[in-house]
């Protein structure tokens, strides 16, 4: 069990986090903010599709065709840590050597944005203090967890729910 929850796990860290470095690369930088997190919970849903996988095989070839609830989440929750921390290390790495000036370009384009739909000098401002904390480590850190691990929690709730199938007694 712990091979099948590590290998799904950095696979779906790896999805998610290089879609998210190859999107940064790649796509136009006037590409709107509302279309980029679009891609990127896209690529996060399509990545957690491993949890799915994992507790399917894990009913089929380890619990004889059955999976009780707790266990298919425990399964998809272990599989959303490992997969939160490879992304989280695929966006630091890829923030600090491919695209270092990330946060200013996101803080300028999300400005930009904002006076396009007119919003105040204000709340424009007090946007962009919210944002610049993230050059905190912590902030930093944290931030991107409550970015993916939601979504994971979420997909593997789901999946333990639909996937569940107790042992019948008779």
């Amino acid at each position: 069990m712990k091979k099948l929850i590590i290998t799904c796990g950095i696979i779906s860290g790896l999805i998610a986090g290089l879609w998210g470095t190859f999107s940064e690369l790649v796509l136009p930088k006037s590409t709107s903010m509302d279309m980029r997190l679009l891609l990127g919970y896209t690529s996060m849903i399509v990545a957690f599709s491993l949890i799915f996988v994992a507790i399917k095989n894990y009913r089929d070839n380890f619990g004889s065709g059955h999976i009780s609830f707790g266990k298919a989440l425990k399964i998809g929750l272990l599989i959303t840590l490992i997969a939160s921390t490879v992304y989280l290390i695929v966006w630091l790495v890829g923030s600090h050597f491919l695209y270092p000036n990330f946060l200013e370009n996101y803080m300028a384009q999300l400005k930009h944005e904002m006076q396009a739909q007119g919003k105040s000098a204000a709340v424009i401002n007090q946007k962009m203090a919210e944002i610049a904390q993230f050059n905190n480590p912590v902030y930093k850190v944290l931030g991107i967890y409550a970015e993916i691990v939601p979504v994971g929690v979420v997909i593997s709730l789901i999946a333990a729910l639909i996937l569940k199938n107790k042992l019948k007694t008779t």
